[in-house]
């Protein structure tokens, strides 16, 4: 699998040399960048471990099946799907204020602060964003029930990126 570091470098070379694009294969992961319509999209092969997602310039990219990639045409960001979703079902997105690591516990042997079902209280801690060194707890700014995770442990994150979705009370 590419790091983030090089699929954004990936992402450089193909805009500063105004490529039509590239492909590349790894380990059962994909990526095929763009360079017309500055696109990016991951695949993860079929039976491949990869679950995740990469974040590429100034969005993320989902990881699909390769099945579902051909059949699905354009691929939607994490965060317009997150939107979709929380606007579907009268949700509240709680976002990540930083761009860092996001973390679900603690430490990696310690249990997740949350899980989905979990009721959670304004202020109470649900996650950790390291960013430059700095372990940045990020509190719920909402009463309610976790409804969905939409980040892997230990991936990175944006600013402003949909972290959890809270159905509130």
């Amino acid at each position: 699998m590419l790091t983030f570091e090089q699929i954004k470098e990936l992402i450089d070379l193909v805009s500063e040399r105004g490529l039509e694009g590239v492909e590349i294969e790894r380990s059962g992961f994909r990526v095929r960048i763009d360079g017309k319509s500055k696109s990016v999209v991951a695949v993860a092969t079929e039976g491949s471990p990869v679950a995740q997602s990469v974040a590429a310039g100034e969005g993320t990219v989902p990881i699909v099946p390769a099945g579902e990639a051909a059949s699905s045409g354009a691929v939607s960001t994490v965060s317009e799907a997150a939107e979709a979703l929380s606007e579907e079902e009268g949700l509240h997105l709680l976002r990540s204020p930083i761009v860092g690591t996001f973390y679900i516990s603690p430490s990696p042997d310690a249990d997740p602060y949350v899980r989905v079902g979990d009721r959670v209280k304004r202020g109470q801690v649900l996650c950790i964003v390291e960013a430059m060194k700095l372990m940045n707890e990020i509190e719920s700014d909402e009463d309610g029930v976790i409804e969905k995770v939409f980040i892997k442990n230990a991936l990175p994150v944006e600013y402003g990126e949909p972290l959890f979705s809270i159905r509130s009370e």
